[in-house]
């Protein structure tokens, strides 16, 4: 397979990265998390978090609360719970962000480039655990990954290392027209990557930002997206101008990016239900911040004229967020498309929203948050300060919602009942 030289790299060293981890003492795994309790399931130790400001998750503040934990689960949320093990009174308080789009495994090379998701090196294979950790540390303990993570996914599952929960494709479908196949060969594609352990199907329905053109028919994408719906798959696409409501159209779930699409579209896209994923500034800014890196490399630029063409475009992304935050119930769930250098800063792309793309502060959390859960066919578990649902709650140094840099102050993780970041007072009786 493609990706077997990688997968053996990252197998090999995720214990070795775990160890220095440990040992460097980052966050508050060395003193609460130990490669061996990662490996295992939470005790049903009891966990009581008291909290003055909680964000529920679907757009309600509770103030001066409690929220109980048993093993990876809340069990309630009780005002009079105690004794408190964790103090967040004065912070805010809310659920583990979810990104439904990142490439966790692009990273930097030796040589400092770009070196994208295909490398099988030991250094990649280590970039790739760091990814994930500072991701987690950022507050996202759920992420979409939309190339090819399934190793990555599966040792932070079984608690090989710490990370966010990853659901990840394996192979996308790149749109080449009639060569991509008849709709009867892509729903055999669509049946492969079910067997070969994908958890979504990412679709290239389009060219690039400027160059919309649809690469796919009207009959792929009713063939790729009906089939993954029977599969019990989620389809992600990539997708401007006319590939916008052609995805809408063929029952897609979600619309990544959209640059080009009409108000129209954007009321078909809200129609039809599809989960829409505009980026508001971080991809484009993480490319110019990093562009020496990026220069040269496949799919970039080699020129600074080249990377002058994306401060262009940043502006035009703004005002199709603008757009889309006054189409009544479009649903923006929150996705970065977090590449190289953009890794643990995801939280960034909040910030673009709210100043840049017009959305409100607290729409910004839901749409990481139960918007975010819903698009991935997992509001029952995650997205909510809820009783039954996984303990995913973090705690930011701040309230988004009068200051969205808040979002950079993230001071308490704890992921399916385990404390991984607690820079937070310890204790109250």
């Amino acid at each position: 397979m493609r990706y077997q030289k990688k997968i053996e790299a990252i197998m090999r060293f995720a214990r070795i990265t775990v160890s220095i981890l440990s040992i460097l003492g980052v966050g508050a795994l060395a003193q609460r998390v130990s490669p061996q309790s990662l490996a295992q399931p939470a005790k049903a130790k009891r966990i009581v978090i008291a909290a003055s400001a909680v964000l529920d998750g679907k757009g309600r503040v509770l103030r001066n609360t409690r929220i109980v934990i048993e093993a990876s689960k809340i069990v309630a949320i009780d005002p009079k719970a105690g004794p408190v093990d964790y103090d967040l009174r004065g912070l805010t308080v809310l659920p583990g962000w979810i990104d439904a789009h990142v490439h966790i495994t692009w990273s930097f090379g030796k040589d400092g480039k770009n070196a994208g998701e295909g490398a099988t090196t030991q250094e990649s294979a280590y970039a790739a655990a760091s990814n994930a950790w500072v991701t987690l540390m950022a507050g996202f303990t759920t992420v979409q990954n939309v190339g090819s993570a399934a190793a990555l996914r599966d040792a932070i599952a079984t608690g090989m290392f710490p990370g966010p929960r990853i659901l990840t494709g394996i192979e996308a479908l790149p749109g080449r027209g009639d060569q991509t196949g008849t709709p009867d060969e892509i729903r055999t594609y669509v049946r492969k990557q079910k067997e070969a352990g994908a958890d979504l199907i990412k679709i290239y329905a389009s060219g690039g930002m400027l160059q919309g053109r649809m690469t796919l028919s009207q009959e792929q994408l009713n063939a790729v997206c009906d089939e993954a719906k029977k599969q019990g798959l989620r389809t992600l696409v990539h997708a401007y101008s006319d590939a916008v409501p052609a995805a809408s159209l063929a029952g897609c779930t979600q619309i990544e990016h959209g640059l080009g699409a009409t108000d129209d579209d954007l009321k078909l896209v809200a129609k039809k239900g599809t989960y829409f994923d505009p980026q508001a500034g971080l991809l484009l800014e993480n490319y110019l911040l990093n562009k020496h890196r990026y220069a040269g490399t496949p799919f970039f630029p080699k020129t600074e004229e080249g990377f002058a063409a994306m401060e262009k475009i940043l502006p035009m992304n703004h005002e199709l967020m603008q757009r889309a935050v006054k189409i009544p119930g479009l649903k923006i769930v929150f996705g970065t498309d977090a590449v190289a250098g953009a890794h643990g800063r995801n939280a960034e792309e909040f910030i673009d929203r709210v100043h840049d793309g017009g959305v409100d502060p607290m729409a910004a959390m839901v749409s990481a948050n139960s918007l975010g859960a819903e698009a991935l066919g997992m509001a029952d578990q995650i997205g909510s300060i809820a009783a039954g649902l996984q303990a995913d709650i973090i705690a930011l140094d701040g309230d988004p919602l009068k200051d969205i840099t808040a979002v950079r102050r993230v001071v308490f993780v704890m992921k399916g009942g385990v404390v991984y970041k607690n820079w937070a007072r310890a204790t109250i009786h």
